[in-house]
């Protein structure tokens, strides 16, 4: 049986090389005829011990020699002659070493391909290596007829096999949602029939278009990715097509469709700026209501606070508050859990302790809850300081501008009668932290701590995840401030915070001068009092009394008040906008030794994003009594 079956190989090769040598080979697959799948040059026997004579007598390609060119040539000896078949000779060695059957791995030559007899026809590593000596001369008996027959073939073989990766690819590459987006636009498709009068006359495509347009919401829901479709998404998908294809037989009026179309684009672009308005107030309202957890908590700590006597409610070591060979902090904050960040994710990461000190001055409202958390939650052995601004008695609006200007009538009218608002942008402008004084306080540090040399600001919204101890050893070069500079976006010029047309503006500043970033800033208390800063800031907020200068805020007026008095920090130091860029560079983050949160997506908010919220949650102890009672959760 295995020598008839050998037979009949023998034969149809033997036609097959008859045919190429004529001229009549037809190397397409057609599929009424059979068709012969040449070998590729792998032979296996069952036979593992005659592989190596098996081997023998196999020509391989060369390299660069295209797979459906290979011939397949064989001789037993060195002197074999060119007019026999090369092809039997084969067959011829494989008889005399083992007689057992063998399995020919064919090559792709026409569209029906399985998954044992694919060959990437692009792959010049997948190839066969140079035979021997012997099946190169067996080769060469081929004639340039055949040659030229077996490139043509090469040739139709690459094509098809270019295109089948290009098939491969586009399937690849179809979207995660493309089922979604087709059944979106089939319900566009339907609605504009419905409002279409040669449809509207039809009762019973109506009723069924509506019936689809039903079944089709239902499917899609909240559906983003086609993974999220249910199962019988594609039957609704198929009904909704029939009932489509009815519609374009009733309605082939293509006016009237394109006109319905476009007011239906004009009524969405109205939408969405309806919307987009709505989000930024929303977004707004948000950014500014305290969430019912953080309110709970001041209530909670200060009635705790004054059920303790007065020995119990002083804070330790105050002795040290105003060494200046130690490290001093300045924190201006009401808000009790973003403060107890700050100092956590400082004393984490501080070397010795007990040689910090953390000022912090909060409002008469939180100032019983600040200085009861402090005292509940020591951070190891630094020093806290907790001061009420309402005891700042030299802060008043007869020493302050900006404390004047606060209580303003115009003042009043802006925050307080918003439907007078004349842009959107103002809303940001509305936020209850600009009519705050504590915002203020930066710019009265020497009046504050008389007797210290040099202090770190931080904001409250900032996590610290290196030691900062660096900071005061960094030579200021006779500047005031040091920060680090934030042009590499253009809106962070001086030109986006300050109004150049005001001639007190253009003859003093460069539009285009870099600004730099308040939050993490280590200022020179001896060298503010020498240039008289306060000074400096009071004359230019007289002068914005009607907040042509500059709108509200405390950075415009620090970009002039310490203009030609900044000293550059490396940026490594302070890394900015984990409160409204979701794609900053992660590596960045984790070099940084501060981390700010500027912007409206607070850590401590359900707005925030979600990735960078673990840099700050992992310093809150949420199993903490006082947290659990106010269903404070990470």
């Amino acid at each position: 049986m295995h020598v008839a079956a050998e037979q009949e190989f023998i034969d149809a090769v033997t036609a097959f090389v008859s045919a190429a040598d004529s001229g009549h080979l037809n190397l397409l697959p057609q599929e009424t005829s059979t068709v012969f799948k040449e070998p590729i040059g792998l032979v296996y026997t069952e036979d593992a011990a005659n592989t190596k004579n098996l081997l023998h007598g196999l020509h391989f390609a060369k390299p660069g020699e295209h797979v459906s060119a290979r011939v397949l040539s064989a001789t037993k000896d060195e002197g074999q002659t060119k007019g026999e078949n090369p092809i039997k000779l084969v067959t011829d060695g494989i008889n005399q070493g083992n007689q057992n059957s063998y399995l020919v791995k064919a090559d792709i030559t026409g569209d029906s391909v399985n998954g044992e007899d694919a060959i990437d026809v692009d792959d010049n590593d997948g190839k066969l290596a140079k035979s021997s000596d012997a099946s190169d001369l067996a080769s060469e008996t081929m004639d340039t007829k055949q040659e030229q027959q077996h490139i043509k073939s090469s040739s139709q073989v690459t094509q098809k096999g270019s295109k089948l990766s290009e098939a491969d690819k586009h399937i690849d590459q179809t979207p995660p949602d493309a089922r979604v987006r087709y059944l979106k636009d089939q319900l566009i498709q339907a609605r504009v029939y419905l409002s279409l009068q040669a449809v509207r006359n039809n009762p019973h495509l109506t009723r069924e278009l509506r019936l689809r347009v039903k079944e089709v919401s239902r499917t899609l829901g909240d559906a983003s990715k086609d993974s999220d479709l249910p199962r019988n998404a594609n039957e609704r998908m198929k009904a909704m097509e029939q009932t489509l294809m009815k519609g374009r037989q009733i309605q082939n009026d293509c006016a009237a469709a394109v006109k319905k179309l476009r007011a239906m684009l004009h009524s969405t672009e109205e939408q969405l700026h309806v919307h987009k308005k709505q989000t930024l107030f929303l977004t707004q309202l948000t950014a500014k209501t305290l969430p019912k957890g953080l309110h709970c908590l001041p209530l909670r700590l200060t009635t705790e606070y004054y059920s303790l006597n007065t020995s119990q409610q002083q804070l330790p070591n105050q002795q040290k508050l105003e060494n200046p060979r130690l490290y001093h902090y300045a924190i201006f904050s009401d808000n009790i859990l973003a403060t107890a960040v700050v100092v956590n994710s400082t004393v984490a990461h501080a070397k010795d302790t007990s040689n910090h000190v953390f000022h912090i001055v909060t409002d008469r409202l939180n100032y019983a809850a600040m200085r009861m958390w402090f005292l509940v939650n020591p951070p190891k052995k630094a020093t806290i300081q907790v001061q009420n601004i309402e005891d700042f008695t030299w802060l008043n609006s007869s020493y302050s501008p900006v404390l004047k200007q606060l209580g303003s009538p115009s003042m009043v009218d802006f925050y307080f009668k918003t439907h007078r608002a004349s842009s959107d942008s103002n809303l940001k402008f509305r936020n209850p932290k600009y009519l705050s004084i504590l915002n203020h306080l930066r710019f009265y540090l020497p009046e504050i701590f008389p007797k210290l040399n040099k202090v770190l600001f931080l904001d409250d919204d900032i996590v610290v995840q290196k030691d900062l101890t660096g900071l005061w050893s960094i030579d200021l070069k006779g500047n005031v401030n040091g920060a680090v500079e934030t042009c590499g976006e253009r809106f962070h010029r001086f030109d986006r915070y300050l109004n150049f047309s005001n001639p007190h503006i253009a003859k003093n500043f460069d539009p285009r001068a870099c600004g730099w970033a308040y939050g993490m800033n280590v200022f020179d208390l001896v060298q503010w009092k020498r240039q008289n800063i306060t000074e400096v800031y009071h004359n230019w907020q007289k002068l914005n009394h009607d907040r042509q200068l500059w709108k509200l805020g405390t950075l415009p007026p620090g970009l002039i008040t310490f203009w030609k008095r900044t000293f550059q920090l490396n940026r490594s130091w302070h890394v900015l906008g984990l409160g409204y860029n979701p794609n900053i560079n992660q590596k960045e983050i984790e070099r940084a030794a501060v981390i700010h949160y500027n912007g409206n997506m607070k850590p401590w908010l359900e707005i925030s994003f979600p990735k960078f919220r673990g840099y700050w949650t992992k310093y809150v102890d949420y199993d903490l009594v006082y947290l659990r009672e106010c269903n404070i959760n990470p």
